[in-house]
């Protein structure tokens, strides 16, 4: 777990196998010993922190809708960069079932304009001067249509708290949404 905070290559596969803690068997075994062998010949690999980069907090949201076989939930994964330098990452299951890919987006984007918040809060406090509004990407067109869009539609009401809470932090300059380009 302690590698985690410097390996983000290895967060997912750690963050599976915790799953199984009360009752690992031998394939779980195995995958650890693989982990750690992928660890020791990859030493140089890690976290880098550039001195002279740009102060620009730019953000990456991603949801798998239904990932989970067992219990059908979708997974949010988001990471957040200072400059060129990764600072913040998650990858977790959301807490209820999205009924569509579109809400399981939404909820990935509503957890890391949250994060976003946050850190930005944490910067303000450590005196570090940073560009505003923060950048934040997603690639689906639908979901950052919804976040843009000032009226509510039936087929959105579920979401409601989360449209809110994305449309707020937009409206007041926190962060300015993106689309994910694939060149």
């Amino acid at each position: 777990m302690y590698l985690t905070n410097t390996r983000p290559n290895i967060t997912f596969f750690v963050q599976q196998l915790s799953q199984f803690l009360a009752k690992p068997t031998i394939s779980h075994y195995t995958t650890v010993i693989r982990i750690l062998r992928y660890i020791k010949g990859a030493l140089s690999l890690g976290l880098f922190f550039s001195s002279n980069t740009s102060a620009h907090l730019k953000a990456f949201c991603e949801s798998d809708w239904g990932t989970c076989s067992d219990l059908r939930q979708s997974v949010t994964g988001f990471s957040v960069y200072l400059g060129n330098s990764l600072i913040s990452w998650k990858s977790n299951k959301q807490g209820t079932i999205s009924k569509s890919y579109c809400e399981a987006e939404y909820r990935a984007m509503t957890t890391l304009t949250c994060e976003i918040q946050w850190l930005t809060y944490l910067l303000q406090d450590f005196k570090v001067s940073f560009e505003q509004p923060s950048l934040l990407y997603c690639d689906s067109d639908s979901t950052r249509y919804i976040a843009a869009n000032l009226v509510f539609h039936e087929c959105t009401k579920h979401i409601e708290i989360d449209c809110h809470v994305v449309r707020e932090k937009l409206k007041k300059g926190l962060i300015h949404l993106l689309p994910i380009s694939t060149t």
